[in-house]
């Protein structure tokens, strides 16, 4: 567990140099263009660097159908009670999406490793790239729906390039083709470029946020949603697979790490409150802490 901790606190000093570098750069350091970088150059990097880490079997790829097909079974809901909770298409949009759009990789990946041991890395690697269709198609259909007509939401999805760049790397996947190492190593250092963007995003939206400005309502709803529905939902429809518990393990624990990065960089795309996003990434990432305790209790009791 200390392990555990030790990893993860590391990772998350690229969030204190983005938030002291945009404290001393101010306006200077323009979160939108970094934003913009993430999204259409380097994010793409990080997706076929994710496939090419593990060769996809038949018996694997059940996991993350799995790991959909939760997500779009508590996706319809979750809309519905966001048209009832909220007025502000901002705010619902927010609440319908950001729960689901977890930390799967920087978060996920190494807790996997640290939980259930190296034998989890195949699922949450896969996992992973599951997430990213669920963040680049549903997130940037809902998220632009908070400021965008359904037309233009849905031209929103095409324009990502990380979508396209995911079908080509399947395709190389599936049919073996070789890649040098040179190229294995050029997407690499580009996947690792972009998972330190992503953290360093954080800290230069998290500088100049004040928790006290925070809307209770969407705080308290996203959160509760984040860490007891969706948990409580997830374990449950498990129970129902066949699923072995060791991969039921990987998927419950994936469905509880914290709001991911890549909110902040939809939320700030879009116009739609990359602010109160970035406060609710950095609140979940605080309360993951504790609930790692409970995570691993929970682990070691049901699923191991």
């Amino acid at each position: 567990m200390i392990d555990t901790l030790m990893s993860i606190i590391f990772v998350y000093v690229f969030i204190l140099l983005g938030y002291i570098a945009k404290r001393i750069f101010k306006e200077d350091m323009n979160s939108k263009t970094l934003t913009l970088f993430s999204v259409y150059f380097l994010q793409p990097f990080v997706t076929v660097w994710g496939f090419s880490t593990a060769k996809l079997e038949l018996a694997h790829i059940y996991t993350p159908l799995v790991y959909l097909g939760i997500i779009f079974l508590l996706l319809l809901p979750t809309i519905a009670l966001g048209k009832i909770i909220f007025t502000d298409p901002k705010e619902r949009s927010i609440f319908s999406i950001a729960g689901f759009v977890g930390n799967t990789g920087n978060i996920g990946i190494p807790l996997g490793i640290a939980l259930f041991g190296e034998a989890s890395v195949i699922y949450t690697t896969l996992i992973n790239i599951a997430n990213v269709f669920v963040v680049y198609i549903i997130g940037v259909y809902i998220y632009s729906r908070g400021s965008f007509s359904i037309k233009d939401s849905l031209l929103n999805i095409i324009k990502i390039p990380i979508i396209p760049a995911s079908a080509v790397a399947i395709l190389i996947n599936i049919y073996e083709i070789p890649l040098s190492h040179q190229i294995v190593e050029f997407f690499k250092m580009g996947a690792y470029g972009g998972i330190v963007l992503q953290l360093f995003l954080l800290g230069t939206f998290l500088q100049g946020i004040k928790f006290n400005d925070l809307r209770p309502l969407l705080m308290f709803s996203t959160l509760s949603q984040k860490f007891i529905l969706i948990p409580l939902f997830t374990a449950t429809i498990l129970s129902f697979t066949s699923l072995p518990l060791f991969v039921q393990g990987v998927i419950l624990m994936e469905m509880m790490v914290p709001l991911a990065v890549a909110n902040i960089n939809l939320a700030s795309l879009y116009d739609c409150r990359p602010k109160d996003v970035t406060s609710l990434i950095m609140i979940s990432t605080l309360l993951f802490i504790p609930m790692l305790f409970v995570l691993s209790y929970i682990v070691n009791h049901f699923y191991l």
